[in-house]
This record gives C-alpha cells, sequence and structure tokens, in this order.
C-alpha cells in the first residue's frame, strides 16, 4: 500500500515556485528513497541513480512558476527519472559500442614501448586527479583503491562510519572518474582500465 504524503501537495508546490527552500526540502526528503531506489533499479549503479536523482529534483526546483501545473509530484518525478535514466543507458550503449571500435582499432597500431609512454602519462594524470581530491576523499581513495583496505577496516582506521568511508569513496571515484575522461584520451583510459 502506497504512503500517502502527511501535506498538501499543491501548497508545497506553491511555496516551491516561490523559491522556499523548506517546502522543498519536505518533498525531497519524502520522495528521496522511492526516486533512488527507482533509478537504481533501472541504471544498477549507485552513483549513477544518486546523480539522476539529483538532477531529477533540480529539474523539480528550475520549474518555478510551472510547478503550479503538476498534478501528481510523485508521477512527475518518476516521468523525468525514467527519461533522464533511459538517455543514459541509451548512450552508455552507443560509447561502449564506440569504444569498443576504437580500442580494437587502437591496439592494432601501437606497439608496447608506446603502450608503456602512455601508461606513464596516464598514471600522471590518475595522480593528479587524486592530489585535487578534498582531503577525507583522498585519505579514503588511497586507503581503500591503492591499499586495498575494506570500507570496514578504512573505517576503523579513520575513526569513522563504513557509511561516511563508503560515502567518500564514491565520491572520490565521481571526481577521479570525472578528471580522467577530461584529460586522459580514451586509449591511455583503455590502457590504464588494463592495469589497475
Amino acid at each position: 500500500m502506497a504512503v500517502k504524503p502527511l501535506f498538501n501537495e499543491n501548497e508545497l508546490l506553491s511555496k516551491v515556485a516561490g523559491g522556499d527552500q523548506r517546502a522543498f526540502r519536505v518533498l525531497y526528503d519524502f520522495y528521496y528513497d522511492k526516486i533512488y531506489a527507482f533509478a537504481l533499479y533501472l541504471l544498477k549503479s549507485d552513483l549513477l541513480a544518486e546523480e539522476v536523482v539529483q538532477e531529477t529534483f533540480l529539474k523539480l526546483w528550475k520549474k518555478g512558476d510551472d510547478l503550479n501545473q503538476i498534478m501528481n509530484v510523485e508521477s512527475f518525478l518518476i516521468a523525468v527519472t525514467r527519461n533522464r535514466s533511459l538517455d543514459i543507458l541509451r548512450r552508455s550503449k552507443l560509447e561502449i559500442k564506440t569504444n569498443q571500435k576504437r580500442a580494437i582499432v587502437w591496439s592494432e597500431g601501437h606497439n608496447d614501448t608506446e603502450e608503456s609512454i602512455i601508461l606513464n602519462d596516464t598514471r600522471r594524470i590518475l595522480q593528479s586527479a587524486i592530489d585535487l581530491l578534498p582531503p577525507q576523499q583522498k585519505l579514503v581513495y588511497q586507503l581503500c583503491q591503492q591499499e586495498g583496505l575494506k570500507y570496514e577496516e578504512a573505517a576503523d582506521k579513520l575513526s569513522l562510519s563504513t557509511l561516511t568511508v563508503q560515502s567518500y569513496m564514491k565520491l572520490a571515484l565521481r571526481n577521479v572518474r570525472r578528471y580522467m575522461v577530461k584529460h586522459a584520451d580514451l586509449a591511455a583510459v583503455i590502457i590504464v582500465l588494463k592495469y589497475f
């Protein structure tokens, strides 16, 4: 049985349209788990699901006066989440195909010496990405990713909760990935994935 909100959605939407952050927070808190679970079901990735949820709620916030036209907040959020998730899945499928073709062409035309040069360059780029992380994210990344500690072990070592360590790790991986995509070419990223 669906849980009914303990508030008047139309009143809240009017307040959000007027820029009321507390009203927005009520909607966010009430629908977050349901929207996240739906995005996770579609995308099978907690990082992507989290990004889609943030984009979905941002879209709701940015609608401004158009919010008064929404008849059902949950239906609106589900529709935006579904559309955004499907966009990501389509793009992902296309990128995988393109990357596979490029990897085959690239590997046919390069030798081990060139590969080791690119690997060294990419390691430097990866290290730059790690160096730019905020201190806690960097520490968690080094312990879990580079030293191979489990989240629980890193949590004990840093006197943090396992969930906090997991959260820092997700953020760190997202930041490193974004940096790598911006600063390393595709062939280099493929080589790094082979070695790390």
